[in-house]
């Protein structure tokens, strides 16, 4: 996970650097992309972000809608996630054993395929796919089983330097995205906004520890297969903020965990 985040953070850094060097090019011909035409207002495309301009575009403005389908790099979200408990920030006793290291909790996630729809240089609908993963720093001795009926916690007599209880899925958003017009440097506001859908790839167990080293432990843990909710973003440029809320329950089959939901906030790099 962790090559897989310094990864991710390189290539969202060096997208950011792209785009800026594109945007001070005025002789530019593509803008954080390269791209394939294929026939008028249709283009195959791949690169970072979402913000292009072709000679095309910017000579006939009337052309729109143009259609889009390919591999991205975008949307690079990192932040902090937190743990709802029917609608309290603070954990009901049957989830205490979920008690977590606030600032060690967190979000990341990414895109990697899009395709929409742009109706005007001010306006575009894309639906999107990639990847998102909730890692919960436990604070307790704890240990998640897997393979259990309910979500099960047992208690252990061992000191863990690291103990985490995270989800993977495959993200599924659908972008309303407003933006502004080009500034001197190029650059434009965003604004989007959208609801989120989720398949689970799996769960995990990892924990550090002098007794038993390093474990890792995969299963499902009721982690909901499904998940549902919306998300908003804001920023300027390559650079911005986002929140993420799922409104169904994190766990399903396990009813003690019935109504813990799940927020997301921090920032994103790449509109």
């Amino acid at each position: 996970m962790k090559r897989l985040l310094i990864t991710a953070m390189i290539c969202a850094a060096a997208g950011g650097a792209f785009a800026q060097d594109a945007a001070t090019d005025s002789a530019r011909v593509t803008k954080d992309t390269t791209k394939f035409h294929t026939k008028p207002g249709h283009d195959i495309q791949m690169g970072f972000g979402d913000d292009y301009k072709s000679k095309r575009d910017s000579g006939n403005r009337s052309s729109y809608p143009k259609a889009s389908i390919g591999l991205t790099f975008s949307r690079f979200d990192l932040g902090l996630a937190t743990l709802i408990d029917n609608g309290s920030f603070t954990l009901s006793s049957k989830n205490q054993f979920l008690n977590y290291r606030s600032w060690k909790t967190s979000n990341v996630g990414f895109d990697v395929f899009q395709m929409g729809v742009r109706f005007s240089d001010g306006f575009k609908i894309y639906l999107s796919g990639g990847f998102d993963w909730t890692l919960i720093r436990l604070r307790q001795n704890v240990t998640i089983l897997p393979n259990q009926p309910v979500l099960t916690p047992r208690y252990d007599n061992i000191q863990y330097s690291k103990n985490r209880f995270s989800s993977s899925y495959l993200r599924i958003p659908l972008s309303f995205d407003f933006r502004s017009k080009e500034d001197a440097r190029g650059n434009r506001m965003h604004f989007v906004i959208g609801p989120d859908a989720g398949l689970l790839l799996g769960g995990r167990v990892k924990q550090i520890s002098k007794e038993n080293g390093k474990q890792k432990i995969d299963d499902d843990y009721h982690f909901t297969k499904v998940r549902y909710g919306g998300f908003v973003r804001a920023g300027y440029g390559g650079w911005g903020i986002f929140a993420k809320y799922y409104t169904n329950d994190m766990f399903e089959n396990s009813p003690d965990q019935k109504g813990l939901k799940n927020l997301s906030f921090g920032f994103t790099f790449g509109f």
